[in-house]
C-alpha cells in the first residue's frame, strides 16, 4: 500500500516541475524572476522550513539523534571524495565536472525526501528525516556551494566564511538546539507562521526547475551519457553502496533505512538554486535534474522493495 502512495507522492512533485515547464514557456517564469524566487527560497522559506520541521509538537527519541547525525556525517564525508574524484570519469567538459560533482553528492531531502519518508516510514519519521537535513544542508552550502561555483574561477573557490551564519545554517543551528534541549511547548503564533511560510519551499522549488527546464531544446531533456552515468549513480549506486556500509559500520536497521530512502532522492533543487544565484549555465544541473527525477518514481520504490 505505502509503494502505492510513495509512487503517488513522487508523480505529485513531478506535475509540479511540469507546471513550471509550462509556466516558463508562457513567460510567467523565467529570468530575473526566477533569481528573485530562488533568493526567497533559500534565505526566507527554506530556513522557515527547516525550523518547522522541530516544532511538529513530538520530539523524537534520543535514541535515535546522535545516530542520525553520526551516519549523516560519514554519509557526507564519502560522498565529498565521490563528488571530486568521480566527475572526472563521467564528463569530459572541464566546466562540468563541479556541476556534476554536485548532483552526485546532493538528493532532494529537503524538497521530496520529507514526503517520501513520511509514505515509507509514517510523519513521525519526518523529523529523523530533518535530523539528517542538518549535515546535509551544512555541506550544500559549504561544500555544495564550492562546487557550482566551479574551479576555473580563483576568487570563489574561496571558503566564504558568511555561509556558516548564513540564513539556512542558522536555522539548522537553532533546530539542533530545540532537538538537544527537548524545547516541545513552542507557543503556535511561532511554529503555525514558519510552517506556512515552509510550506512555499517544496512548490517554489520545483516550478524553478520547471522554469529552467523550459529554456532547454526538448532533446536536451533526453539526457546523454553524462547524464544517464550520473542518474545510474545518483539514484542506485551510490545509496546501495551506502547502504552496505553503513550496515557493515553497525548501524541500526531504522537509521540506515532512513539514511538510504533521504540519499536515494533525485538531485537537489538547490544545484538550479545555486547556478541561478552564481550566474552559472543551468544547462547541465537542469537535465541531470529532470532525468533523476523522472527516474525516481520507479527507482524509490524499487529500493524500498528490494533493499528496506
Amino acid at each position: 500500500m505505502y509503494l502505492c502512495t510513495m509512487f503517488v507522492v513522487m508523480m505529485t512533485l513531478f506535475v509540479i516541475v511540469l507546471v513550471g515547464y509550462g509556466a516558463g514557456k508562457l513567460g510567467y517564469l523565467g529570468g530575473d524572476f526566477d533569481r528573485q524566487l530562488s533568493r526567497l527560497v533559500i534565505n526566507m522559506t527554506c530556513p522557515a522550513l527547516i525550523l518547522s520541521s522541530a516544532m511538529t509538537g513530538e520530539l523524537p527519541d534520543r535514541e535515535y539523534i546522535l545516530p542520525l547525525l553520526l551516519i549523516s556525517v560519514i554519509t557526507y564525508v564519502v560522498l565529498t571524495g565521490v563528488a571530486y574524484l568521480l566527475p572526472h570519469y563521467l564528463t569530459k567538459k572541464k566546466e562540468d565536472e563541479g556541476i556534476i560533482g554536485f548532483a552526485l553528492m546532493f538528493g532532494n531531502v529537503g524538497f521530496m525526501g520529507y514526503p517520501v519518508v513520511a509514505s515509507i516510514f509514517g510523519h513521525e519519521a519526518v523529523f529523523y528525516a530533518a535530523v539528517l537535513n542538518v549535515v546535509n544542508t551544512f555541506a550544500v552550502f559549504t561544500v555544495g556551494t564550492f562546487l557550482i561555483t566551479g574551479k576555473s574561477d580563483v576568487e570563489q573557490k574561496r571558503f566564504e566564511k558568511k555561509v556558516l551564519y548564513s540564513t539556512p545554517m542558522l536555522a539548522c543551528y537553532l533546530t539542533m538546539l530545540i532537538v538537544a534541549l527537548r524545547i516541545d511547548n513552542i507557543p503556535e503564533a511561532i511554529s503555525q507562521p514558519l510552517t506556512m511560510i515552509g510550506n512555499i519551499t517544496v512548490p517554489a522549488a520545483l516550478l524553478i526547475i520547471g522554469s529552467s527546464m523550459s529554456n532547454l531544446p526538448l532533446k536536451s531533456l533526453l539526457g546523454n551519457a553524462t547524464v544517464y552515468a550520473t542518474t545510474l549513480f545518483r539514484l542506485a549506486i551510490l545509496p546501495i553502496g551506502m547502504y552496505f556500509l553503513c550496515k557493515a559500520l553497525g548501524f541500526s536497521d531504522f537509521v540506515v533505512n532512513i539514511n538510504t530512502v533521504v540519499i536515494a532522492m533525485p538531485v537537489a533543487t538547490y544545484g538550479t538554486i545555486l547556478c541561478l544565484k552564481y550566474g552559472k549555465d543551468t544547462t547541465t544541473i537542469t537535465e541531470v535534474t529532470f532525468m533523476t527525477t523522472l527516474v525516481s518514481m520507479l527507482s524509490i520504490p524499487a529500493m524500498v522493495l528490494f533493499f528496506l
